[in-house]
């Protein structure tokens, strides 16, 4: 089962032209809540789901499993990782993940989600996700893996992602850490550099009371008025992750 939802996320990222990225919050009155991370790839499923579905081993995957779980059976490489990788990896075992795909349906969409209990101890999960898939190159030497850009989703060592909110405020900031690393970045993207150019990244933030205002000029306040949604290009928002901060304030 490991090996089916590791081989779903590699061949996902590593073949598909198009994915949809989305990141959404859900705050509650107290200051608890949900993260997820949304990856789409119904585009590619559309343009090869009829072969698939015609392929014999083509199976229907809708399953749940937890990153503690996926992690178990690679002890081994994190020991001998840097003790501050380790803890990297370790704060994507709160995470589970809800994977679909389905050829006949022309569906495939991979959902990785968490409770929190503060917005302030939210991680950076592109940081986590890097370590992951820098982990993966290095345990799989075959092509699809050494060409996963699971790799590239990641911010580490260029910039950090910091998340806070107080009852009235809430901030989401980009802090670029290597200026150098980032102007690099876009070289170094290899086979995920044309995915990511035809992919957008959307924040979709959900508040427990009314928005006052948005930094993000190009923020849609929905019709509740308690969430809004902002999209950008993600290649973009890769080569400039200072694109997405936003300041949100509430109304009283």
């Amino acid at each position: 089962m490991k090996k089916i939802y590791l081989g779903f996320v590699i061949a996902l990222l590593a073949i598909c032209t198009s994915c949809q990225f989305s990141e959404n919050i859900y705050i509650n009155e107290d200051g608890t809540g949900k993260v997820s991370f949304n990856m789409d790839g119904s585009e590619l499923m559309e343009m090869m789901g009829e072969e698939m579905a015609k392929s014999n081993d083509s199976k229907t995957i809708d399953s749940t499993i937890s990153f503690k779980e996926l992690l178990k059976g690679q002890e081994d490489s994190i020991s001998k990782l840097p003790k501050a990788d380790q803890e990297k990896l370790r704060q994507l075992e709160d995470f589970k993940m809800h994977m679909v795909m389905d050829a006949e349906k022309k569906k495939m969409n991979m959902d990785m989600f968490a409770d929190f209990k503060t917005v302030n101890e939210l991680q950076d999960m592109f940081s986590a996700m890097n370590k992951a898939g820098k982990m993966d190159k290095r345990n799989n030497q075959d092509t699809q893996a050494n060409s996963n850009p699971m790799a590239a989703l990641g911010s580490d060592g260029v910039s950090e992602v910091k998340y806070s909110y107080n009852g009235n405020m809430f901030k989401r900031k980009t802090v670029i850490i290597d200026k150098a690393k980032l102007l690099s970045l876009k070289d170094s993207l290899g086979q995920a550099k044309m995915m990511f150019a035809a992919s957008d990244y959307t924040l979709n933030y959900h508040f427990p009371r009314k928005i006052k205002s948005v930094s993000l000029e190009n923020a849609k306040i929905n019709e509740d008025g308690k969430s809004f949604t902002v999209a950008v290009n993600f290649m973009e928002y890769i080569t400039n992750p200072e694109l997405l901060n936003v300041e949100v304030e509430l109304e009283n």
